[in-house]
This record gives structure tokens, sequence and C-alpha cells, in this order.
């Protein structure tokens, strides 16, 4: 993704809108082989990145979460021969093997990245992955240390607003701004697996084009594409979605993932939806041959002679428009016929 920096704003330099964010995060389950299996699918789908999540089980979770063991019973998976934290060291992936993954993800010509959760998987990433931006996820868009942290990278930044109100948004930007970074992605999102649409709200997405000078993007929790194509109908400049090759492979986010051909389908349509936006300027899009085609002319409704006086019930309007136009008709009322005029003949200049 190649960034330009202006008036506070950045935009993609590769013509391609909106972006598309191919979400593996952890559904992978922790396998490199899986892995590469979702960047191949994800790259013939037509996404411009794919993105992990960079955490280790020290880094997503405290020991009293692991004691509770509460996200466990609180997810789909019912498996009580396992534990949360085995479940998160299982489902991490090693710096290792996320140094394979870009390497493998170059091969193919697209771009691997992934939301850090920790200062160290910060460094990790601009420093060994270099990746092209850094991903926030909504649960740390009040984590306004961490923030500052990443805008200090310099790197542009996607921020995920999910579970926020309009002030942490605020404040979260702000700090951001408070590194001198200015190159942010908004992205509007409902951190609700899956989100309901009447919780999704896509009109905030104007809303956050409006208070902020920032593109906006939507990263999609809900199931299928409508919410997507909802989301670039009010000119969403990025769609993020959770990926995955099988929705009932064991894992966290599987069952609210599109698969390859959904993903690809998805792409597809947010793309046709994006050139159908056009311009908000007002002008005529159909050829001059095709308007004149279907529109009308002043036509005989009758044989006219020459030398009758034209009036309203002697005129019609038919197709093609290649005579004169309906609106010159009060020209022709009350003027003489100076030749015979057939049926269903266009009127001409020279007839009256």
């Amino acid at each position: 993704m190649k960034i330009k920096l202006s008036a506070k704003k950045f935009v993609s330099s590769s013509g391609s809108k909106p972006l598309f964010i191919a979400e593996i995060g952890s559904n992978h389950n922790g396998k490199l082989s899986l892995a590469k299996k979702l960047i191949l699918k994800a790259k013939q789908a037509g996404a411009d990145y794919v993105k992990l999540q960079s955490w280790s089980k020290d880094t997503i979770f405290s020991k009293v979460k692991y004691k509770e063991n509460y996200f466990l019973q609180d997810d789909y998976r019912k498996n009580k021969n396992t534990t949360l934290e085995k479940i998160v060291e299982k489902y991490s992936i090693s710096e290792d093997n996320t140094i394979k993954l870009n390497n493998y993800a170059k091969s193919l010509n697209i771009e691997l990245i992934s939301t850090p959760f920790s200062n160290k998987e910060v460094d990790f990433l601009v420093k060994k992955i270099k990746v092209p931006f850094l991903k926030v996820a909504s649960m740390d868009l009040n984590n306004y240390p961490f923030l500052e942290y990443v805008g200090k990278q310099k790197k542009p930044i996607v921020l995920s607003t999910g579970m926020a109100n309009l002030q942490e948004i605020d404040k979260a930007i702000a700090t951001i701004e408070e590194t001198k970074n200015f190159q942010i992605i908004i992205l509007h999102c409902v951190s609700i697996y899956p989100a309901p649409a009447s919780k999704i709200n896509l009109k905030r997405i104007s809303s956050l084009k409006k208070m902020y000078p920032y593109p906006v993007g939507y990263s999609d929790h809900s199931i299928g594409d409508q919410m997507a194509i909802g989301a670039v109908a009010m000119d969403a400049c990025l769609i993020e979605k959770h990926f995955t090759l099988n929705k009932n492979m064991e894992g966290w986010d599987h069952k609210i993932s599109a698969d390859h051909e959904e993903l690809s389908s998805l792409i597809k349509k947010c793309k046709d939806v994006n050139k159908a936006l056009g311009s908000e300027r007002i002008t005529r899009t159909e050829s001059k041959k095709r308007v004149t085609e279907f529109r009308r002319s002043i036509v005989a409704a009758r044989n006219i002679k020459a030398g009758e006086k034209f009036s309203r019930k002697m005129l019609d309007f038919k197709r093609p428009g290649r005579g004169l136009s309906p609106d010159m008709i009060h020209l022709i009322i009350g003027r003489i016929s100076k030749n015979d005029i057939s049926f269903d003949s266009l009127i001409k200049k020279n007839d009256f």
C-alpha cells in the first residue's frame, strides 16, 4: 500500500478502491500450513492484504482471565477438555512463522499485515516484517499509552472504533495526532460476533467522514455481504472481513467469516458498487446518439395539407428525437403549413 500524506489525509496510489483486508486473525488455528492456504485463497479472491493478529498468551489475557476461564464458555466452542490458556497458546502464531508467512505472501504479491497486542509486537511488525501500516483493534481504542506508542512509529494506522463512544474516538485520534502522525484510516466497527443488521448503523460512516479529516472504512462482523456492500455505497475506502476456508472448523472466528467463494463474490460486488458511485456532479452519461433515439420529436397527428393552420390537435410527440423538440411546439401552433405533411412525419422548420 503506497501512501502519500496530503492535508491530513492519506490515499492509496494503487487506484484500487475500496481496499480489502482478508482478516485471517487466528483462523489459521496456529498451523503454518493452514495459514499459507488462507493467504493463497485470499489472494485468489482479490484481497489487497491478509491480516494476522500478533499476540501471545502473555500479551492478550492476564492470569485472572485464565483463572476465570470464562471466554471458553462465552464462545461457540464447548470443549471442556481444554482451557482458555491452552487454546490461546495453541492459536497464537510465532514470530518465526510470521516471518515465513510474510515471505510467502510476498511471493504471491499480496501484503501481510497484523494487529499487534503489545509494544513488543509493534516493534516486531515495524522492524522485522516492515508492515505497510499498523492495525489497531477496537479493544485498544481506549488504550491511550499504546496508541501513543503506535503513533510514534510514523506508520499509517488503521483504527477500529468498535465498543467506543464519540468521546473515546475523539481522544484516540487526538492521541495519535499528538505524535505528529496524521496517517489514519478510521474503521466503523461493531464488536458483536456476528453483528445483527439492527446494530450496525452504517450511517456512522457518513458521520465519521464529516467529523474527521481522514478516510473512513468498515470492519464487518456480520454474516453475508450486504453490510460491506452498503458500506461501499456510503463511500467506505476500506473493507475488512474475516476469512476462513471452512466455517465449521474449530476456532474463534470461523463461523462469522467469509469463505473463499463468499469473499470473491463480496469483493467483486463491492468494486462494482464503487464504480457505480461515480461522481457527485450531475451530468448526462448517455451518448448523444442514444439520447436522440430515445427522446421524442414533434410529428403530424394526421395528414396536414399546405395552407392549414397548425393546431395542438394536429401535432403529437413520438420517437426518434431527430426532429423538433416538444418544447418548440409553441413556435408551431398558429403558424401556416407550407407543405403537405403525411401522418407521423417529423415536423421540420421549413414546414412553417
